[in-house]
């Protein structure tokens, strides 16, 4: 499929992902996207606020039209692989994902994923939020030693032709990655997930417990080997992850 047109852009909205889901049901063909500058009302997963720094991030919502549900169950991991992508097409940078979908550089996270679907309708709302070029005394105090932008730092040798990163580059980069792995077979989106897995081999902690991670399995859960050598699935939506460092 082709993201990006139709394109509607905001100066200032609530959320990009509302804008999209607004339009999704009065009929807005697959292949919409909606930007904005600013967002008041940004969210990622399980409920939590967004931070994005006006102007500096790329607040992006894609439409996927038709959208089958269980037929397509590992959305919501070719997305981040979409996203990593997109980033190392316009900054000097290695990505990672966090199960389920967020992106870390260096151990510190640059972007966040989350998909809202209707499969009864027949369409899927993809919402990224991707720090482009956020200075680090940009970021809210608790926030800057585990948040990046994609901004070169001192640490980082080299950048792309034209200097610093470009919210205008990244999102044409992101039209074109998501638009090839949203149509990807669910063995190329788990062998592309599984090399960028910033858990593998980590002791990680949940409600419910605490092991090493081993896998992610075909269904896109993640596979948890406890102390007592039981072995776990996680689904996405079930629990909140803690690295144990």
């Amino acid at each position: 499929m082709r993201l990006g047109r139709p394109h509607r852009h905001f100066r200032r909205t609530d959320s990009t992902n509302e804008r999209a889901k607004e339009l999704a049901a009065t009929g807005a063909p697959g292949g919409l996207v909606v930007t904005a500058d600013e967002q008041t009302a940004g969210r990622g997963r399980r409920g939590h606020a967004w931070f994005a720094s006006p102007g500096s991030c790329l607040l992006y919502s894609g439409l996927l039209r038709p959208y089958a549900g269980a037929e397509q169950p590992l959305l919501p991991l070719a997305v981040p692989i979409a996203v990593c992508e997109a980033a190392e097409a316009v900054a000097p940078v290695r990505c990672q994902v966090k199960w389920p979908n967020d992106i870390w550089i260096e151990e510190r996270k640059v972007a966040g994923v989350l998909v809202e679907a209707r499969p009864d309708q027949g369409w899927a709302v993809i919402g990224v939020g991707l720090n482009v070029a956020v200075p680090e005394e940009e970021f809210p105090e608790e926030l800057r030693e585990m948040a990046t932008s994609l901004l070169p730092t001192e640490a980082r040798n080299g950048l792309p032709a034209g200097g610093a990163p470009s919210v205008r580059a990244a999102l044409a980069a992101l039209n074109e990655k998501l638009a090839l792995w949203v149509e990807a077979s669910g063995e190329e989106i788990l062998d592309a997930y599984r090399a960028r897995d910033l858990l593998s081999g980590r002791r990680i902690s949940w409600e419910g417990g605490a092991g090493v991670v081993r896998e992610i399995d075909e269904r896109g859960h993640l596979v948890i080997e406890t102390p007592t050598e039981e072995r776990v699935a996680l689904g996405a939506g079930e629990v909140h992850l803690a690295i144990e460092r």
